[in-house]
């Protein structure tokens, strides 16, 4: 086992999945609280906010936490690809009302970097988790530098490799059944991606790291079967995003909670890159992965507005409901009560 995972010294090995735009540190934080690994998502926060909510974790956390960051390559500006993008949108603007010419494009998601690492390394966390890979050689000595252990996402055995060989100190085996956003970067072939009990033992066979099991994973039954198989850890996520800390809209909660949950499926419509969540108006009307989607993630920028509109009228026709495949530990509770019965089944 890795010395660093060794000293890590949790009550529970429940990682709490980051979720941007559903979470802060308060979720995270009472998960740590709780025994288990919380998690803030560090892509969509400024360096101030970003340096606010660590010093909160900082001072407050119980246990280890964690920081995510994503590491892909903005891609060049296109003016061209973003005009069909709100051609195929146009009447959904033209029910909304709203001028698609007066939206502003937007960066989105930013991938870490050496100007987020100045903001990140005063606080040296004990975990830095990353999705989309890796960041370059010279940024991932510098998390290491601070004696962080550094975890991030495969979605396929031969990404795990790669993690392994390129310095991951742990391994998040994320199954199809995951909400949010895939976290393959070797490639974008969906056919590669496989289920989170056929993902984990083969990816356990090819590492010689921990490794945690993601996807699907909502109940005491669930980590025991990840266990029962080798995982050293879960991280669970859609489970924990109808409690009490999370920031979840209204509309995405009630989402949650309904018949609907049950329909997810992985959509490109609002960043760019394959991301699951449950099925709604825009996915039904365009199909979930339309090829007039810019590259992730510039092809949130056009569709914000129009989720600002329908979720004013408490509608989720345009909104990015992430979800995994197993919505049934979604309940309006504590996220201690999450996290103590996920911890039943470590017994």
């Amino acid at each position: 086992m890795h010395p660093k995972w060794t000293a890590l010294s949790w009550q529970h090995a429940i990682v709490q999945a980051p979720m941007a735009g559903s979470q802060g540190s308060a979720l995270a934080l009472a998960v740590c609280q709780a025994g288990g690994m919380g998690s803030l998502p560090g892509a969509m926060l400024s360096h101030e906010a970003l340096s606010a909510e660590l010093k909160i974790l900082r001072e407050q956390a119980r246990g280890p936490w964690n920081v995510n960051f994503f590491c892909h390559t903005p891609p060049p500006p296109d003016e061209a690809a973003q005009a069909r993008w709100r051609d195929t949108l146009h009447a959904f603007y033209e029910e909304a009302g709203i001028d698609p010419s007066s939206i502003p494009a937007s960066p989105g998601r930013v991938p870490f970097s050496h100007a987020v690492a100045d903001v990140v390394e005063p606080f040296a966390p004990p975990v830095v988790s990353f999705h989309f890979g890796l960041p370059a050689p010279d940024l991932l000595a510098r998390v290491k530098g601070w004696g962080s252990l550094v975890m991030s996402s495969a979605t396929t055995v031969d990404e795990a490799r790669w993690l392994q060989s390129h310095g991951a100190d742990a391994i998040i085996a994320q199954g199809l059944e995951a909400g949010g956003h895939r976290g393959l970067f070797l490639n974008n072939d969906l056919s590669t991606q496989l289920g989170t009990f056929a993902l984990l033992p083969q990816v356990l066979a090819a590492v010689d790291v921990p490794v945690v099991a993601a996807g699907g994973i909502a109940d005491a039954a669930g980590v025991r079967a990840a266990l029962a198989l080798g995982a050293s850890a879960v991280q669970v996520g859609t489970a924990y995003l109808c409690c009490h800390e999370a920031s979840t809209s209204p509309v995405h909660r009630a989402a949650l909670l309904s018949p609907e949950s049950h329909h997810t499926e992985l959509t490109t419509l609002f960043s760019g890159r394959p991301a699951r969540g449950i099925v709604n108006r825009l996915m039904r009307t365009l199909g979930p992965r339309h090829p007039a989607a810019p590259a992730f993630p510039t092809a949130n920028a056009a569709v914000a507005p129009l989720r600002a509109h329908f979720e004013a009228q408490g509608q989720g026709d345009c909104s990015p409901l992430w979800a995994g495949q197993n919505t049934r530990g979604c309940r309006a509770v504590s996220a201690a009560e999450v996290t103590q019965a996920l911890a039943l089944g470590l017994a």
